[in-house]
């Protein structure tokens, strides 16, 4: 067992030893065969054990048992009791869910306090199978069949190597004791079902189906080291501010991996990821898209995605001077005797006696008209808008500035109308300077 682990810990660079490390200490077998494996080959060891007060007597027995076992071996513990079930009503989630949130928060907080390397856990071979197959019932991508990683940014899996058959012998062997968890002998979720009923069954079948299953887990996991690598040149290749053009995708050899691969870390779910695709597919334009944090549209022959939105207010401006639209934006108002022209977008030059104050900084609204400058007649906004081929969130964050009447003064960083501007008769010039930080 130790020589397996230190081989596995070596070849996976999981742990240095001259660095502390927090292990995860339930009471159960797996996590007590961890922080001893570890003592034993020469890590500095700390353990924490989490109470989740679910389980009644058998919790403080759990934490009893942690707290004699450390004790003997002369290994510091770090103990917390968690109110679970408030936890979970507060944030509605499961139980199993809030566990496992509390516990993860508290690992990573205490292992900044204790200045520790990393957070190990006994997750072992079985473990992996069983989140294979969960994945696999649920529906999941190349990577959801490749099992558990031996690391994940500070949490630390250096049992990976070892089934529980050979934890639970050497325990034996060293005459180590160990609590079990009562709820884990219940065939009530999902992982139990699975591991009290189908990986028996499968192995009535097989007796090699667990080991067939992580090999094959290894396979995929080779696999999908070209994967990435391909998806980050591909995505490095076709995404150009933060947008993809579709012919180009299209020519990829699978257009609809890449999508997930860009769009999953947005917060995008599979399937509204194949409802893009859908749309991509058949070419349909318009539509619109969100995630929790961004947004995404088909416009022009484009995927263009962004951050969300927040909906844009409206500013009243009483009279001249620097104001506030929000975080990204100010706008400053001064008059300039005589008949001043400043050839910027960001800068509009009004004749000051055309302009009555009040006047509003607001977004673009349905039905807004303006007779921009240099042209003839009147325009709608939205056509205007769509003539220098903006996207709708683009057009949604275009700003006017008018009167209190509604009429347009200004189509904000494009035109001015051309009723208030500047002419060879204008006695002072009213200099309207939109400031935008990006």
């Amino acid at each position: 067992m130790l020589n397996k682990v230190r081989q596995y810990i070596s070849e996976h660079r999981l742990l240095d030893a001259d660095k502390r490390y927090l292990v995860a200490l339930s009471g159960g077998a797996d996590s007590v065969c961890l922080l001893l494996v570890l003592k034993q080959l020469g890590y500095q060891v700390e353990a924490a054990h989490c109470n989740f007060l679910l389980r009644g007597d058998e919790s403080h027995r759990d934490e009893a048992f942690a707290q004699t076992l450390c004790n003997e071996h002369d290994i510091p513990l770090h103990v917390i009791h968690f109110d679970t079930r408030t936890y979970a009503q507060l944030h509605k989630v499961s139980i199993e869910m809030a566990a496992r949130d509390l516990r993860y928060q508290y690992f990573e907080n205490l292992r900044r306090d204790i200045q520790a390397e990393g957070i190990c856990v006994a997750h072992h071979q079985d473990d992996s199978v069983e989140t294979i197959l969960m994945n696999l019932l649920r529906g999941t991508g190349i990577h959801g069949l490749s099992g558990i990683k031996p690391r994940n940014g500070f949490i630390l899996r250096p049992l990976l190597c070892v089934s529980r058959k050979e934890i639970e012998a050497w325990l034996a062997g060293q005459h180590q004791t160990y609590v079990t968890d009562s709820t884990n002998l219940e065939a009530d979720v999902v992982r139990n079902k699975l591991r009290l009923n189908v990986i028996p069954q499968l192995q009535a079948i097989t007796p090699s189906a667990v080991g067939n299953i992580l090999q094959t887990a290894q396979h995929i996991s080779e696999a999908t080291t070209v994967y990435d690598h391909y998806m980050q040149e591909a995505i490095g290749r076709l995404v150009d501010n933060d947008s993809i053009t579709i012919y180009t995708l299209l020519q990829e050899p699978s257009p609809e991996s890449i999508l997930h691969q860009w769009l999953s870390p947005l917060g995008f779910t599979s399937a509204l990821i194949e409802n893009i695709w859908q749309s991509v597919a058949t070419s349909q334009s318009g539509a619109e898209w969100y995630s929790a944090t961004h947004q995404l549209t088909i416009s022009r022959g484009k995927l263009i995605v962004e951050p969300k939105q927040a909906e844009r207010p409206t500013l009243r401006i009483p009279e001249t001077g620097v104001y506030i639209y929000d975080d990204n934006t100010k706008i400053r108002l001064s008059t300039k005797e005589g008949a001043n022209i400043i050839p910027t977008p960001t800068i509009a030059c009004l004749d000051a006696e055309k302009v009555k104050f009040p006047v509003i900084l607001r977004p673009v609204e349905k039905g807004d008209r303006f007779t921009p400058y240099g042209m003839k007649g009147s325009k709608p906004i939205s056509d205007y808008l769509t003539d220098l081929h903006l996207s709708v969130f683009e057009k949604r964050r275009t700003l006017v500035l008018c009167q209190s009447d509604g009429t347009i003064l200004w189509l904000a960083g494009y035109r001015p109308d051309a009723h208030f501007c500047v002419t060879s008769s204008t006695h002072s010039t009213l200099i309207i300077t939109l400031e935008i930080q990006e």
